[in-house]
């Protein structure tokens, strides 16, 4: 599984980084960043519920 981020999309608002910090990290603005291509085992809820976190849909897991 990939958690995939379309920065494009992205407003910095860091929720996803609150359920998820060893797979999204942000830069000094807010911004995301995945750092946890592929999602490590065990760790697929914790990528879902950070998906679903973002307002702007921003993220998205592809299997």
């Amino acid at each position: 599984m990939k958690l995939l981020l379309d920065s494009t999309l992205c407003q910095g608002y860091g929720l996803c980084q609150e359920e998820a910090s060893d797979l999204v990290e942000l830069d000094e603005w807010g911004y995301a960043a995945v750092i946890a291509v592929p999602v490590p085992s065990g760790r697929e809820d914790a990528a879902r519920v950070c998906a679903e976190a973002c307002p702007n849909a921003a993220l998205r897991l592809e299997k």
